[in-house]
């Protein structure tokens, strides 16, 4: 019962970062870069749109085939399994949540790519003329559910 417990959590964070990231870049696209812009927020925060046609940090960006959005879902697809199957054995709540998390990201990207061929990226932080890559809810999702593992992981090695 606890572990369909951990399941049901992860599967509603899942859903909650899936949505939330599709609607911030539904809110984007449609409202805020009509036209394409970049939008000062603070200081060291600017929206602007980026299409990812690769994968983290723009790797494989400048990769030019036709199928390499395909390419891209397939592999979310296997990796998406393998989290689920893990999250099925997992006993740990923190590690349920990191991979909801982490496979509500994916899934953000994953309907991205099927949607546009690209991810929409958007968050622009920076110093001064240092700007790191954009990104989006998905990728925050995904790097907080991973960082969640990580800790998790030293946690139960001491």
């Amino acid at each position: 019962m606890i572990r369909h417990h951990r399941f049901t959590i992860a599967s509603y964070l899942m859903v909650f970062v899936a949505l939330c990231d599709q609607l911030s870049k539904w809110w984007l696209l449609d409202k805020v870069m009509q036209p394409p812009q970049t939008v000062p927020v603070t200081p060291f925060l600017n929206l602007v749109l980026v299409w990812n046609k690769g994968v983290t940090f723009g790797l494989l960006n400048r990769f030019d085939h036709q199928y390499i959005s395909y390419f891209l879902v397939a592999v979310a697809a296997v990796i998406l399994f393998l989290l689920g199957r893990w999250l099925w054995r997992t006993s740990s709540t923190p590690v349920a949540i990191g991979l909801g998390a982490i496979m509500g990201g994916a899934i953000g990207n994953v309907i991205d790519r099927l949607r546009h061929g690209a991810v929409v990226d958007f968050l622009d932080f920076y110093y001064r003329d240092y700007h790191w890559y954009a990104f989006n809810l998905a990728d925050a999702a995904i790097v907080t559910g991973v960082a969640l593992l990580l800790i998790d992981g030293m946690v139960k090695g001491k």
